[in-house]
């Protein structure tokens, strides 16, 4: 998940220097919940400072240098500042310093809604447009680019429209930023668990059980966080625990995220409607590559017609597997798939059809073995050098002890280009997905320096026990892969401004580049660079890849039949008003995924995207994924998955810009020609005539 709607932070270790300098932003990790409310406050005023100054203009005074840099310089120091004071609520080990950070979030999001809704700063930008004329004058592309970026951003915040309407539509903007963080807040802050026996856990593997915590009355502690819901829900074969935990699960938060959704939609609606547009949907998807509604509609219905063959012949599969799982452990088969089915018999399709062993294959993925190939093909592939830091007097150091950070370079030049820290074990409170945080945005200084770019990965793989390693399924080796994507994208652009660094690029492209580097976890040379048997130190058998790679389509209807009822439960409830959220997942789970919802349950409440800047975008992973598989296709597999000069290429078309061209011109100028579908298809097992559009 990209940011800035990808959430992840933490703590700091103790006695220790707890700053870093990097490229000019001093960035503490120790700040305690005094200091980062005034420090909150500070900051809110410095910038004020400046937008002040700006509005304080007279028509003839403007010019780029007092109204367009003044503006970008404030955006640079406040982007990071920012970052530090609301980082800590996703990561920090301590519950006041998170608490502190959120109330900071909701008074620095404030804040940035007062800004937006500057109708003084907007007439200036105004005025500065009109004296630079059409072609921009002295602006170079990118700085045009920038101002015209902020007059459309005046616009879609009603500057141009009545006083009046314009003060619905601030206090609305920040009653939303309030609701969508405490709707991930109580996410990230739900502790609970279920308590089993060892019976009820059967089928999972030794080393989980042993890894559990045990209450009072010697039971296990199952929480809902990742590394514990999906392996239960994959091997378990008693049908009663999964029930359970899919049940809990899906109603994580239920009743009071359920209220904040409520009212998320009516006020997304509201605004909607006074900005002159249709729906929400209509507001967010002006800003897309998709343009409007009726194109995201007609991409998720063409493609679920594709897929429903394909999935009617796998659910068809997965209920013969459930007959013969019943009849052998003599449960009684009531011929039906349920929501607490699917993984596990997904899983075990997997292990009968293909041969795959997943608990076998995380033997093979130690997280340090893992980590190592990963760094070693990211660094070999884009032409970069990573450097641990290692601590010590003066070193940058981090927010817990779990967390590594490591410096990056230009391999060719030897250049800064920024740092990146790796997060990737669970904590309580801690954010629950997987998700890349940049820090700091790599952009120029006042001065005309490089400010270095700061980016942080956030995760929650399996910690190591008294007998393993950390081990990873292959599944969350990919999951490393693409968020890892992130971080390269956030550390590799090199813009000017920092509204265009990393992955401020459209919505529905953010995810294409961390999307296309999980091809390499599906290859076999990448696949012997970064397995490693965590007892023998054996490399991944070539019978065992075999049989992985085979398995990349199983189960590929079902998977992305699931994708498209997200995506249309995210377009539905931005369209239309008044829809009911539980009912909405159910019947379209139903009628698209052809197995129904869990009863009482409100899946949509636990939905982290909707209050995650996803909002009526949620489709853009699939979009996405159509311009990932064209890239990786069109070139990695045409020209050497592991060839420099073709991820120099990428490095240079299509991370380096960030967000400063259009994403349509950026995958023009790395594949040489206009995007198509046909690889994305192929990788689903359709087929396409090539003329067919996207």
């Amino acid at each position: 998940m990209a940011p800035p709607t990808d959430p992840v932070r933490e703590g700091p270790p103790a006695a220790a220097p707890l700053s870093s300098s990097t490229g000019g932003l001093a960035l503490r990790w120790d700040l305690t919940a005094a200091q980062i409310r005034s420090s909150a406050e500070e900051l809110i005023a410095r910038s004020k400072r400046t937008y002040d100054a700006v509005a304080a203009l007279q028509r003839e005074e403007v010019s780029c240098e007092n109204t367009l840099q003044a503006l970008a310089n404030a955006e640079t120091h406040y982007t990071g500042q920012r970052n530090l004071l609301d980082f800590p609520q996703h990561v920090s080990p301590c519950q006041a310093v998170r608490a502190a950070s959120t109330e900071a979030d909701k008074a620095l999001s404030a804040f940035d809604v007062e800004t937006s809704m500057r109708a003084d700063v907007y007439q200036r930008l105004l005025w500065l447009q009109e004296k630079l004329g059409d072609d921009g004058g002295p602006l170079n592309s990118e700085a045009k680019r920038y101002l015209e970026r902020l007059l459309k951003l005046g616009r879609r915040s009603g500057l141009h429209l009545p006083q009046e309407t314009q003060q619905k539509i601030k206090e609305i903007k920040k009653r939303l930023s309030v609701l969508c963080i405490d709707f991930n807040k109580n996410l990230n802050e739900d502790t609970t668990f279920l308590p089993f026996s060892r019976e009820e856990l059967g089928g999972l593997p030794e080393d989980f059980l042993s890894s559990l915590e045990k209450t009072e009355d010697g039971r296990l502690k199952v929480t809902l966080k990742y590394p514990h819901y999906f392996p239960l829900m994959k091997k378990c074969h008693v049908p009663e625990t999964r029930k359970r935990m899919e049940e809990c699960f899906n109603s994580r938060c239920k009743e009071e995220n359920s209220r904040i959704l409520k009212e998320l939609l009516e006020l997304r609606a509201q605004k909607a409607s006074l900005l002159g547009f249709p729906t929400h949907a209509d507001f967010a998807l002006e800003m897309t590559m998709a343009k409007d509604r009726k194109t995201v509609g007609h991409f998720l219905d063409d493609l679920a017609g594709q897929l429903a063959p394909l999935g009617e012949r796998e659910r068809a599969a997965l209920l013969e597997l459930k007959r013969a799982e019943c009849e052998g452990r003599g449960l009684p088969f009531d011929g039906r798939l349920w929501a607490w089915d699917l993984r596990f018999y997904m899983n075990l399709l997997e292990e009968t059809r293909f041969s795959v062993d997943q608990e076998r294959l995380k033997e093979f993925f130690p997280l340090e073995a893992v980590t190592q190939g990963l760094l070693g093909l990211y660094q070999e592939l884009l032409g970069l050098d990573f450097h641990l830091e290692t601590g010590g007097e003066g070193a940058p150091t981090a927010w817990h002890p779990d967390v590594r950070l490591y410096s990056v370079r230009d391999a060719a030049s030897g250049d800064a280009l920024g740092h990146f820290y790796l997060d990737l074990h669970p904590r309580e409170g801690k954010y629950g997905h997987a998700a890349c945080f940049g820090l700091q945005p790599g952009c120029l200084l006042p001065d005309g320096r490089r400010q270095a770019a700061l980016a942080a990965m956030v995760a929650n793989f399996s910690k190591p026990t008294a007998q393993a390693p950390a081990l990873l399924q292959h599944d969350e080796v990919e999951t490393y892969f693409h968020e890892f994507g992130h971080v390269m994208h956030q550390l590799c652009s090199q813009v000017e401004f920092a509204m265009f660094s990393g992955t401020h690029v459209e919505r529905d492209f953010v995810e294409a580049p961390s999307q296309m580097l999980e091809n390499w976890v599906w290859e076999k040379e990448p696949l012997r660079r970064m397995s490693r048997h965590h007892r023998t130190g054996e490399v991944l058998p070539e019978v065992l890849m075999d049989q992985l790679i085979r398995s990349r389509q199983a189960n590929a209807g079902l998977f992305n039949l699931r994708q498209i009822v997200l995506a249309k439960v995210d377009q539905a409830l931005h369209t239309r008003p008044g829809a009911d959220p539980a009912e909405e997942y159910a019947r379209l789970c139903d009628e698209i995924l052809c197995v129904p919802a869990t009863p009482g349950t409100n899946m949509p409440a636990s939905f982290g995207h909707l209050a995650g800047g996803y909002d009526a975008q949620y489709y853009g992973y699939l979009w996405s994924e159509v311009f990932s598989m064209d890239m990786f296709c069109t070139r990695f597999k045409q020209e050497g998955i592991l060839n420099p000069k073709v991820g120099l290429d990428y490095r240079r078309d299509i991370l380096r810009p960030g967000g400063s061209l259009d994403a349509s011109e950026m995958l023009v100028h790395f594949l040489g020609r206009e995007p198509k579908p046909d690889a994305f298809l192929a990788s689903k097992g359709l087929k396409v005539d090539s003329n067919q559009a996207d």
